[in-house]
């Protein structure tokens, strides 16, 4: 039988699971589909944590110790003690991924609470609390690239601290992530800190932007626009690889890598498909390229395991095609910059969203706890 996610992995690209849980990490699932499966990497954010501690079970007793050791526990120190820990934890499974690929890989990624997405000072203080609270140096702390999070991506890596960029739609955003990616090691050597020490990836989402383009594409409703659909978050990635492959070929960036700097690797995010219609695995074949990431949902996992086809590299070179059909959209009528806006915004609700979720759910947690304890 053909290991479809090993011949994955051998063409470079980093396999990595989009999701954690105690489920994962307590009965060995996570330390198997590091063995069987060829996961690298995991990685969190507000909406897996609240699916994960929904089920509470296994929180239980976190939950009670929290609760009989001090009993002004609030939901946000609870958060921070139950998420922390399910990191570690992952982070102990990765860690001999992490010793194998020399730091590359064996990462798990923890998000900044998302209602901190437009405040700057407010986002290094966090990423700085959850980087020493985790204590282990394969973990990445989560920063949204809004426009406010560009200064504290530089400022957090500035300080040794390894940063994965989430939240990341258009091409010109990528742009200005890697230079604050760049500034951020800059100030790091000015500081007397070991520049080959930091990591980072910049995760690009995917499948979020066919699904806005689609449906401004049916609202307009011509053959011209139908025809677009399920093309553009594909095209929005390669181009973002083209502007990667760029950066990292400048005269800056060759500066800091003779002093030991480590390239920010694209990460293709939001890669389970949305519409049924489409090929459950397209957002994985054809975004393959030797030294990028693909974060994928377990069922995204399961299925290109199952089905899924590697024809190589489907990334280099593809930069003239994909701006053809940011071209062609145009030309149609839809507004990319207006739909990269509407994402970004909408992006950090739907986190803040689930953050909320994530609250009720350890509230109620929490009560039970009292409850027991009383």
């Amino acid at each position: 039988m053909t290991d479809r996610l090993q011949a994955l992995s051998e063409a470079g690209v980093s396999i990595w699971l989009d999701d954690l849980s105690r489920e994962l990490t307590e009965t060995g699932a996570l330390a198997s589909l590091v063995v069987d499966d060829h996961v690298v990497g995991v990685t969190s954010n507000p909406t897996i944590f609240a699916s994960a501690m929904k089920e509470g079970e296994r929180y239980e007793g976190q939950l009670d110790e929290l609760v009989g050791s001090d009993e002004q526990t609030t939901v946000a120190d609870a958060i921070f003690e139950l998420t922390t820990t399910d990191v570690r934890e992952a982070a102990h499974i990765l860690r001999g991924v992490w010793g194998e690929t020399l730091g590359t890989d064996g990462r798990v990624s923890l998000e900044v609470d998302p209602t901190l997405a437009y405040d700057t000072d407010m986002t290094i203080a966090t990423a700085k609390k959850l980087w020493d609270k985790v204590g282990e140096p394969n973990v990445f702390i989560k920063i949204p690239a809004t426009r406010e999070g560009l200064p504290a991506i530089a400022a957090t890596i500035a300080e040794g601290i390894s940063v994965n960029v989430t939240l990341l739609f258009s091409v010109d955003r990528y742009r200005e992530v890697m230079d604050a990616y760049a500034y951020g090691l800059e100030q790091a050597d000015a500081n007397g800190i070991d520049l080959s020490s930091i990591y980072s990836v910049a995760s690009v989402f995917v499948s979020r932007i066919d699904s806005e383009v689609d449906k401004r594409l049916d609202d307009i409703g011509t053959s011209e626009a139908v025809a677009l659909k399920g093309k553009t978050g594909i095209a929005n990635s390669r181009l973002a690889y083209a502007a990667y492959e760029e950066f990292f070929g400048s005269e800056r960036w060759a500066a800091l890598e003779a002093k030991g700097a480590n390239r920010q690797r694209p990460l293709w995010a939001s890669t389970g498909v949305k519409n049924p219609d489409y090929p459950d695995t397209m957002y994985v074949s054809e975004l393959v390229a030797p030294g990028v990431v693909n974060t994928m949902p377990g069922a995204t996992l399961k299925a290109f395991k199952d089905h899924g086809e590697v024809h190589g590299d489907t990334l280099t070179g593809t930069a003239e095609e994909a701006q053809q059909v940011l071209t062609s959209l145009a030309e149609v009528g839809v507004d990319y910059d207006d739909v990269m806006l509407t994402l970004e915004s909408e992006g950090v609700e739907k986190f803040e969203s689930s953050w909320a979720d994530l609250v009720r759910t350890v509230q109620d947690q929490l009560t039970a706890a009292r409850t027991r304890r009383g």
